[in-house]
């Protein structure tokens, strides 16, 4: 098994691509030990190693988020770990477990508001997931009121130094080039 690396604007983040889909939908992240125990056995492991603080699966991809540690001592740990698992057969995600790509829960926007968030909603699932995707990362709708919308980070993106850059000069143009009304994008956790 052959998995690449590639580095993410967030220098704490490093993307690992085993050539293999590791979720077939959805993503899934983790920003404790405590989190991950329980619904990934892969997550769960990668937290073992010394210096992990995140973990996040893409469709075909994992980044994994360090603190207080070099890359040159952690990438082989790492990698040995994500080629240990999938050798193991073990599923990425525990029974029950599900990636939160669809889960709607706890949006929020005003029932007028319906169309406009459709439309923000296609603009992020088309043109804005895809790119974040390729940084490692993603940004899922979480919410709309009075022209502000509000975007939740996962992944390589969360706590990236570039990440507000990309807010405002890249989503929140966007979005306001397609629906006028969107005055400003916030991140929300």
């Amino acid at each position: 098994m052959f998995i690449q690396t590639e580095t993410t604007p967030n220098p704490a983040t490093l993307k690992f691509l085993p050539g293999k889909v590791v979720l077939e939908q959805g993503t899934a992240e983790f920003r404790s030990a405590t989190d991950a125990a329980a619904a990934s056995p892969l997550a769960a492991r990668l937290f073992a190693v010394p210096g992990v603080t995140g973990v996040f699966f893409g469709y075909d991809f994992i980044t994994v988020t360090k603190e207080d540690a070099d890359w040159q001592h952690l990438k082989p740990a790492i990698l040995g770990t994500i080629m240990e698992h999938f050798m193991s057969g073990q599923p990425v995600l525990a029974a029950g477990s599900f990636g939160d790509e669809e889960n709607e829960e706890g949006e929020f926007y005003d029932e007028g508001d319906e169309a406009i968030v459709a439309t923000i909603k296609e603009l992020l699932a088309t043109r804005v997931r895809p790119a974040v995707a390729q940084d490692g990362g993603d940004i899922t709708f979480k919410g709309y009121r009075d022209g502000r919308v509000y975007l939740n980070m996962k992944g390589a993106c969360s706590g990236c130094p570039s990440s507000t850059a990309t807010l405002k000069h890249g989503v929140q143009k966007l979005l306001h080039h397609f629906v006028p009304e969107v005055q400003e994008v916030e991140a929300v956790m």
